[in-house]
């Protein structure tokens, strides 16, 4: 199965890929093939169906909850077993698969898990290039800051066996000068997080120029003030002075868990230790980037402990607004998701409640970009099966 599979999905597209899923894995005794993708904000699970819509609600479904627990989710079903799995690229979730087996013994199990990781990863290999892809995980238009600055994201989840990142930006359909980036050299992850000045597409040119530039010089080898100032330099010369950005350039050692970091006029990230301790990571701020202000930005550094976990945001989730005119604040952002840990969500769902959370603050509408980079060291989690 998973061998004819493989040599099919060099000369397939997307719309053909639940059909030769569906028909490769009869032969391995599974029917009622269905594969989900999660919408951009994660509150649906849309088909890849070209029959139907077919959908399911993250928070109110099997398929969500396989999906937000990261788990197999069973059920019974005339003759068999229904199973939901997680489709996983690393521990990037990009939706749910639905198969239906006559048993749920440890071989099908083993199936089932080998034909949800080739099917995620034929997936992400037809996404770049598939605007029925695109199509699918949208649930309304997209603004042209947004097309600019979205392709421009690494995958929002990533993890090692000692590290896991992930990210959230919203209003997702209308993001413009918010951006994340991570990469990772031997034992070093480079992580970025820019905010730029408004909230149009002159902030979307703005914040594309700053992750470029980063990027190019970070792979040059260069340190993280000089890359600062290099992104600077960048967004002066496009924009003479007019336009800025601010933002945190950070490495994590993650065999050590030492980090070091430049601000540039950005707020500081916090750290939370023990799942209760939390305490902002005070750096000497240098000017936001854009002005071609003279400066020696300043290079600080933290060691982390086992369990530690790093959060960057920007201003447009502390400063969202309810109708009253109150702020969501700080110490309600680390509460959140100091009791979702405690709750024992992953990473990448803290995040997505948060964002629900934020959004339900000022009434489904944020008033400005509001994102956030999650960053656990070597905090260990339990894979679990749920029958229902």
């Amino acid at each position: 199965m998973l061998a004819k599979l493989l040599q099919d999905s060099h000369l397939i597209t997307l719309e053909q890929l639940p059909g030769q899923v569906g028909k490769r894995a009869a032969g391995a005794g599974f029917s009622e093939i269905l594969i989900l993708l999660a919408d951009l904000r994660e509150e649906t699970l849309v088909a890849v169906d070209p029959d139907g819509a077919r959908s399911f609600p993250v928070d109110a479904s099997l398929a969500g909850r396989a999906f937000r627990d990261v788990t197999l989710v069973m059920s019974p079903r005339e003759g068999g077993r229904h199973f939901w799995i997680p489709l996983l690229d690393g521990t990037e979730r990009i939706g749910v698969l639905g198969a239906t087996a006559a048993d749920d013994s440890r071989a099908t199990l083993d199936k089932l898990d080998a034909l949800a990781s080739l099917v995620a990863l034929m997936l992400v290999s037809k996404r770049p290039h598939s605007d029925t892809y695109q199509r699918l995980v949208r649930t309304q238009p997209m603004t042209v800051a947004s097309e600019v600055v979205w392709p421009l994201m690494p995958p929002l989840t990533f993890a090692t066996d000692n590290l896991v990142i992930t990210a959230v930006l919203e209003p997702a359909y209308e993001i413009g000068g918010d951006a994340v980036d991570y990469a990772i050299t031997g034992d070093v992850v480079h992580l970025s997080m820019f905010d730029a000045m408004g909230h149009d597409q002159s902030a979307g040119l703005t914040v594309a120029l700053a992750t470029g530039a980063c990027r190019n010089h970070r792979r040059r080898g260069r340190g993280l003030a000089d890359t600062s100032i290099a992104v600077d330099e960048v967004i002066g010369e496009q924009f003479g002075g007019r336009r800025f950005a601010t933002g945190i350039l950070a490495d994590l050692d993650y065999r050590t868990g030492r980090l070091t970091w430049v601000n540039r006029g950005h707020p500081p990230p916090l750290l939370i230790r023990q799942g209760r301790w939390i305490r902002q990571l005070a750096c000497r701020p240098s000017p936001p980037m854009g002005f071609g202000l003279p400066t020696t930005p300043v290079l600080c550094h933290e060691h982390l402990e086992p369990g530690d976990r790093l959060l960057f945001y920007t201003d447009g989730i502390v400063e969202a607004r309810d109708s009253k005119g109150r702020q969501f604040g700080l110490r309600r952002f680390t509460d959140f998701v100091i009791r979702r840990e405690a709750d024992g969500c992953s990473a990448p769902e803290t995040l997505r409640r948060l964002m629900r959370t934020v959004l339900d603050h000022q009434s489904g509408r944020l008033q400005d970009d509001a994102s956030a980079l999650l960053v656990e060291w070597q905090h260990g989690r339990e894979k679990s099966v749920v029958v229902s």
